[in-house]
């Protein structure tokens, strides 16, 4: 069984390094040009890694490339993995590889579809969440599903904290998976579209903290949108502060000396921030 792996970020990486450490193999690695998605959040360089194991590496613009396509028949590609990955395959490229290709997506199936998952558990404020791996086909996340991990969640749950949990669970599951898949041993299940839901994708912009929020709303979006993500931010005249962390105050307001936004019900302070110059 020949497979392939399609990544430019630090999930696509630690699923890599989770199969050849349990002995598995890699045929072909792609992923993006140096200079393509540089602000891309846990964008990573697979140079070092196809260095260092001996395998191919392709650079690309986008995966559906003439270039991509004859690499993936010229490695006679069974399963070809697409994780961390934005652009859409074609219906060409899925049909490419013998066996079909394989996507991680962090949320729990056919609930949350899209983008922007780990902000939006936080936000939506779901008492789990979890990665599931699936077959991929040409709508967006809609494949049949190969297997899941539930990852539950805390109340005061951080985007920092959840991205931590998302990596670790793409590694247990390609480490429960792959050996399956090398075996020809996975039972396929059509997604529930009755219990389908879609998230849409998040700018830097929804960041954006605002006098009417409720406090409740405010503090979420603070511990949704930290680091790895651009954060959550009030607007100074020419001063950008991104709130990476912060509290909801419940005492005079005279006493704060650290930034603070007051809102429709309370006041949210920062205790940790950044200030940036904008035009």
């Amino acid at each position: 069984m020949k497979f392939g792996f399609v990544t430019c970020v630090q999930l696509g990486l630690s699923c890599i390094e989770k199969i050849i450490e349990i002995g598995g193999t890699l045929e072909l690695l792609i992923t993006l040009n140096d200079d393509r998605a540089i602000n891309k959040s846990g964008r990573i360089y697979l140079d070092a890694i196809a260095k260092k194991t001996n395998i191919h590496l392709l650079k690309i613009n986008h995966i559906n490339e003439d270039i991509a396509k004859k690499t993936i028949r010229d490695y006679n590609i069974d399963w070809l993995f697409i994780i961390g990955w934005s652009q859409i395959a074609d219906r060409e490229l899925l049909n490419i590889p013998n066996k079909g290709c394989i996507g991680i997506h962090p949320t729990l199936l056919p609930k949350g579809r899209g983008r922007a998952a780990i902000p939006w558990a936080i936000i939506k404020d779901l008492d789990k969440t979890g990665v599931t791996m699936f077959k991929l086909d040409e709508g967006v996340d809609t494949g049949d599903i190969i297997d899941q991990i539930e990852i539950p969640l805390k109340k005061d749950e951080t985007a920092t904290e959840l991205y931590e949990k998302v990596n670790k669970a793409h590694i247990d599951l390609i480490a429960q998976v792959y050996p399956n898949l090398l075996k020809n041993n996975i039972v396929l299940k059509k997604q529930d579209e009755n219990q389908a839901t879609y998230w849409e994708g998040r700018t830097p912009q929804d960041g954006l903290l605002k006098e009417e929020m409720s406090i409740v709303d405010a503090e979420r979006l603070v511990r949704a949108t930290t680091r790895p993500y651009p954060g959550a931010f009030i607007l100074n005249g020419k001063e950008k502060i991104i709130f990476w962390k912060a509290h909801i105050h419940s005492k005079d307001i005279s006493l704060i000396s650290n930034p603070y936004i007051k809102l429709k019900d309370g006041v949210l302070v920062a205790d940790e921030w950044e200030s940036i110059s904008v035009e």
